[in-house]
């Protein structure tokens, strides 16, 4: 990994932040970038201007970084991520993950996009996810390691940390939702699944699938950050139903989901400005 197009990108953000220390973070998914009006902005940066991270090639992903608050709590929100399918490589990834730990933020929060595998997960529902499972051929953490990254061979027996978990349950309660917790599977991408993969991916164990979250969030554990994930399920995966799935569809089923992730967002905040749980100490 380039560290030094990884410095570039940090000192960028940190020359518009005028010293103020981001304590939290949350990555916004594809349709899910209006969901950043769960803090009051307070700084914009266009992820073009960021070196080495650049504008998302995929539609549904805004491409800016916003800087702001909730519950008081200073937050950056990535609207949009750069995913592995665009062939760039994993500084466009790992940006904005290494921009959170060079800068002190204490938790993440990762949202997606997915397909549902279980029976009961349906298209609009909101899962919170509990572990993961890799099955993108690769890891960020290839090749020659740097201690921003902690240990050499980082421990996953919880990368989704249960307190936080714990505090997005409770939020999707205040939101008036039902939460449901599941395993996601991140792949390759970029074609969706065929349905005998879907039938094997749930025998492995997968509740529901996606093309991204699997490497931020092993970066972000890494790292030494708290990390929480949220799959807007978009649509019921191929073999699951008879319809045929298309990112347009993907977008409108998310994008109606962008409010219940900012209502939970909002909830999951004033909890944490409470600070009983410890997260952010």
């Amino acid at each position: 990994m380039n560290m030094q197009l990884l410095d570039d990108a940090l000192n960028s953000v940190r020359s518009h932040l005028t010293g103020n220390e981001p304590r939290c973070a949350v990555v916004l998914g594809s349709g899910c970038s209006q969901a950043a009006d769960f803090v009051q902005a307070e700084a914009t940066i266009a992820y073009a201007a960021i070196p080495g991270l650049g504008k998302p090639g995929v539609q549904g992903h805004a491409g800016h970084l916003v800087y702001g608050r909730s519950s008081g709590l200073p937050t950056l929100v990535f609207c949009g991520r750069r995913h592995w399918y665009e062939g760039e490589g994993w500084e466009p990834i790992a940006i904005p993950i290494y921009i959170c730990a060079k800068l002190g933020v204490r938790i993440i929060v990762l949202t997606n996009a997915a397909g549902g595998i279980r029976g009961d997960l349906e298209p609009g529902n909101v899962m919170i996810i509990k572990d993961h499972i890799n099955l993108m051929g690769s890891n960020p953490l290839l090749g020659m390691h740097d201690d921003v990254w902690g240990p050499r061979f980082p421990d996953q027996s919880a990368v989704y940390d249960p307190g936080l978990r714990s505090i997005l349950e409770h939020a999707a309660r205040e939101a008036g939702l039902s939460p449901a917790c599941g395993t996601y599977m991140g792949v390759n991408g970029p074609t969706y699944e065929t349905p005998a993969e879907i039938d094997a991916f749930e025998r492995l164990g997968a509740d529901a699938i996606g093309m991204s979250t699997v490497p931020e969030s092993i970066l972000a554990n890494a790292a030494g950050i708290k990390v929480g994930g949220l799959s807007c399920i978009a649509n019921q995966t191929r073999g699951r139903t008879d319809k045929a799935v298309s990112h347009s569809e993907v977008l409108c089923t998310v994008e109606e989901s962008a409010r219940n992730i900012s209502k939970m967002l909002v909830a999951a905040w004033r909890a944490l400005s409470e600070d009983h749980s410890g997260l952010l100490a």
